[in-house]
């Protein structure tokens, strides 16, 4: 699963910036109920991307800004519970390590779906169902 996160430079501490990706990417497989799973924790990948306050709009202006994007599987974030869950760890998480004040209400959270078939991890383009399998094989 795929995560981006993109913060403004200085918004994170330089601890912070090492940090907020395994953070949230245990979020993720937590919140599925997934921590430690043997096919699911390789492959929950990711990106941090710091960009210039100066690139970085909210309302027409430039301050400080995090978004944090999975990409996942359609069977992924099944029910209200398990979303608010994540969105809700995700936040706290760039709230923990912020290096100042950036307002939670600058924080977002956003999730996209695949389309079933088309999840490909080494070469292989997975169904719904394969993942399914492979998750399960993983727990084991």
């Amino acid at each position: 699963m795929p995560i981006s996160i993109h913060v403004t430079q200085g918004l994170l501490t330089p601890h912070g910036e090492r940090e907020v990706l395994p953070l949230v990417a245990d979020a993720l497989l937590s919140a599925h109920g997934l921590s430690g799973n043997g096919f699911m924790t390789p492959n929950v990948i990711g990106h941090l991307i710091v960009s210039p306050e100066s690139q970085s709009y909210v309302g027409g202006k430039p301050q400080s800004l995090a978004v944090v994007e999975v990409k996942v599987p359609a069977t992924t974030f099944p029910d209200t519970e398990v979303k608010q869950a994540f969105v809700r760890a995700a936040t706290d998480i760039i709230d923990r390590l912020s290096a100042g004040s950036h307002p939670r209400e600058r924080t977002f959270v956003n999730v996209t779906y695949a389309v079933d078939g088309a999840w490909g991890i080494g070469g292989k383009a997975y169904s719904n169902a394969e993942l399914g399998e492979a998750i399960q094989r993983g727990a084991r």
